[in-house]
C-alpha cells in the first residue's frame, strides 16, 4: 500500500487557545522514532518542505527522545539525526530509550532490562551480526557494546537536554510531576512519568508538548498534546507544527 504524508489541523482546546511561540519563530517536535529511519527520513522531507511553504522564520526543531529501539535502525536514525543538526537549528531531549541504552554499558541487569525493550535490535543495527549476537552472554555483549557502537553516538545521547521551554510551550519526553514547579522536576519524572501527568486536568499556564505514551493519533488536551503514535508498530511517525498561536501536525500514514 502506498503511503503518502498528510497535514492534519485541528482547533485548539479553549484554554489553550492563546498558547503561542515568540513573533517571529517557529517550531516542530517529532514524537518518538524508534529506530524507524524510513519513517523519519519522510517526516524529514515533509517538515523542510512545509516550513519553505509558510516563509521565512526562525525555525527550531525538537526531537522529543527515544529515537533508538524496537525499530531496525536506531544507528541509522542518530546518525541522520545528527546529520540534520548540521544543516539546521536542532535539538535533542533524552528519553527513557536513551537512558537505557546508557546505563546498558554499565551493568549487566541494565543491558538485560535494555534487551527486553527492544535493545536487541538497536545493537544489531551496528556492527554486531545476529550469530555473533546470539551466543555471547549478557557479560561478553556488554564488554562488546564499546567495540561496536561509536564514541560519538555515547556522547551524542549523554548530551541531550531534559526539557525545553519555547513561549507557551513546554517539550519534554514522558511529561511532568504535577504541582512541582518545572525547575525542580527530576529526570526520572520527565523521561518516565505517565499515570499522574496524563490524568492531571490543572491549568499550569503552558503546554506540555510530550511522547514516551504511545496513542493512535495526536493526544489534544487543554493542557499538554502526546505525540507518541506508535511509529515503530504502526507506521505513523508524527510531528506538531507552532507558529504564533497556530497550531498544525504532520505525520507519515
Amino acid at each position: 500500500m502506498i503511503q503518502r504524508l498528510r497535514s492534519l489541523f485541528s482547533a485548539s482546546p479553549r484554554s489553550a487557545e492563546h498558547a503561542a511561540v515568540p513573533d517571529g519563530q517557529r517550531v516542530y517536535a517529532i514524537g518518538d522514532i524508534h529506530g524507524r529511519l524510513d519513517l523519519f527520513e519522510r517526516l524529514i522531507a515533509a517538515i523542510e518542505a512545509d516550513d519553505i511553504a509558510r516563509g521565512p522564520a526562525e525555525t527550531t526543531v525538537i526531537l522529543l527522545g527515544d529515537l533508538v529501539d524496537r525499530g531496525p535502525d536506531s544507528r541509522g536514525v542518530i546518525d541522520r539525526a545528527r546529520r540534520w543538526a548540521r544543516q539546521r537549528a536542532v535539538r535533542f531531549i533524552g528519553g527513557n530509550h536513551e537512558e537505557m541504552f546508557l546505563a546498558a554499558f554499565e551493568r549487566d541487569e541494565a543491558l538485560r532490562h535494555f534487551l527486553r525493550f527492544g535493545g536487541r535490535e538497536t545493537l544489531l543495527s551496528y556492527d554486531i551480526d545476529r550469530p555473533t549476537y546470539d551466543r555471547k552472554t549478557v557479560p561478553e555483549l556488554r564488554e562488546f557494546l564499546p567495540l561496536v557502537v561509536p564514541e560519538d553516538h555515547v556522547a551524542f545521547m549523554n548530551g541531550m537536554e531534559e526539557s525545553i521551554r519555547i513561549g507557551d510551550y513546554l517539550f519534554v519526553h514522558a511529561g511532568i510531576r504535577p504541582g512541582v514547579p518545572v525547575d525542580e522536576q527530576v529526570t526520572a519524572d520527565l523521561r518516565w512519568i505517565r499515570g499522574e501527568f496524563l490524568d492531571d486536568k490543572s491549568d499550569r499556564g503552558f503546554i506540555v508538548v510530550h511522547g514516551h505514551t504511545i496513542t493512535d493519533t495526536v493526544d489534544e488536551q487543554p493542557n499538554r498534546i502526546g505525540i507518541d503514535t506508535g511509529a515503530f508498530a504502526s507506521d505513523r511517525l508524527t510531528a506538531i507544527g507552532l507558529e504564533g498561536t497556530d497550531r498544525w501536525f504532520l505525520d507519515t500514514v
